[in-house]
């Protein structure tokens, strides 16, 4: 074991014709939430996308626990045990909430296990257990959709813009819930808010225009604001 979970080294990737990641690095040490930050269109999706093998790169490597497992395909990267919640609430909406959890499960059993982890961390899912996920909010589909990645095993979640959207009150209890999980996994998370991020993460890495140009600890980043200015735009 090294004390990163993951490293994404000089990673190329190309969607089609067009060159999107022209050399992008991540580190995500074990039991932390490290957060990618950049403008819209700057390659943040397409990193998680990268490393789960949806989009994978042409060269360059990305090791999971000191293996590279760049070139894998999808089913075998999760089976690992990285864990996905893709943009815009990825659910089955004709299916109940206790569905999409079940149809989550890796083996048999990962539900019963994992249940009162789960519902601890979103009372509103135990209570809607039943309703189907297109009559959930937004705010609620949101949460099942981080709760269907903790059913199964996971050491690394991949959660991609899980505040865009939402009210802040339901951002606030879904940032409780991202918090609880770093004591058991590790998280590389893709947030556009810029006061969430700083507020989750302990470590961050710029993507900017396909590349990964400064990456540190967050702290850091909050005094630096030049750096925030120059590359999110943020006052």
């Amino acid at each position: 074991m090294t004390d990163s979970i993951l490293e994404v080294r000089d990673i190329h990737t190309f969607i089609g014709q067009f060159h999107i990641l022209e050399g992008v690095s991540v580190s995500v040490p074990v039991g932390s939430i490290t957060v990618l930050l950049g403008r819209n269109g700057a390659g943040k999706t397409t990193t998680l996308r990268s490393i789960m093998g949806l989009t994978p790169p042409a060269r360059g490597q990305i090791l999971f626990d000191g293996k590279n497992i760049a070139g894998k395909h999808p089913h075998a990267i999760a089976q690992l045990g990285i864990g996905y919640v893709p943009e815009h609430r990825a659910i089955f909406r004709e299916l109940t909430v206790h569905e999409n959890l079940r149809i989550a499960e890796r083996k048999r059993g990962d539900l019963a296990r994992k249940a009162d982890f789960i519902f601890e961390l979103f009372p509103d899912l135990k209570r809607l257990i039943d309703l189907p996920g297109g009559n959930l909010s937004g705010g609620q589909q949101q949460m099942l959709a981080v709760a269907r990645a903790l059913v199964p095993d996971n050491r690394l979640l991949l959660i991609d813009e899980p505040s865009e959207g939402l009210a802040p009150v339901i951002i606030e209890q879904l940032m409780a819930a991202i918090s609880r999980l770093a004591e058991s996994s590790s998280v590389l998370l893709v947030e556009q808010n810029f006061r969430v991020a700083s507020r989750l993460a302990q470590q961050y890495v710029i993507i900017e225009e396909g590349q990964s140009p400064a990456a540190g600890k967050i702290d850091a980043l909050v005094q630096d604001a030049a750096l925030v200015q120059r590359y999110l735009g943020v006052a």
